[in-house]
């Protein structure tokens, strides 16, 4: 079966609701039912699939939205981080599983810098720091007293 070239709102809505469930393009791309990347993204740009741009835009918003509460999900979720390991003397032990550890801290990092690009709001704000701005005034005072 070739993949489709055609345009049709079925497979457009398809795309955008694996989108909007958090699936990638590519992957979804992968899949020999559905057209080549290169081919979605021209639908996106060409001008003649409008609507088709829109439900794509909204697809990313909801994949954004479907990627931060995923968040919770890794970091709550402790499976594998333990595991059973035998000592020399054949006593079992446990210990922290670091391999499972090290892909949920990537997981999360990885959604969040991602979120943090393309959701504003999740973007990580500058403190503002006014204390050394009144500290450098107050020695200017401080020195401004002092006799001469």
């Amino acid at each position: 079966m070739a993949r489709p070239t055609i345009y049709t709102e079925e497979l457009a809505i398809d795309i955008c609701s694996r989108i909007a469930s958090g699936e990638s393009v590519r992957s979804i791309c992968k899949d020999d039912n559905m057209p080549v990347k290169s081919t979605v993204m021209v639908w996106l740009i060409d001008g003649e699939h409008l609507s088709f741009s829109d439900q794509y835009a909204k697809a990313r918003q909801i994949q954004a939205e479907t990627l931060a509460d995923e968040l919770f999900d890794i970091a709550d979720d402790g499976t594998n981080d333990w595991i059973e390991k035998n000592g020399k003397d054949g006593e079992s032990y446990y210990t922290v599983n670091g391999e499972c550890v090290a892909r949920s801290r990537l997981r999360v990092d990885t959604r969040k810098w991602y979120l943090s690009k393309v959701l504003p709001k999740f973007a990580d704000k500058p403190v503002e720091n006014n204390s050394s701005d009144k500290l450098v005034e107050a020695v200017a005072n401080l020195i401004d007293k002092l006799p001469n």
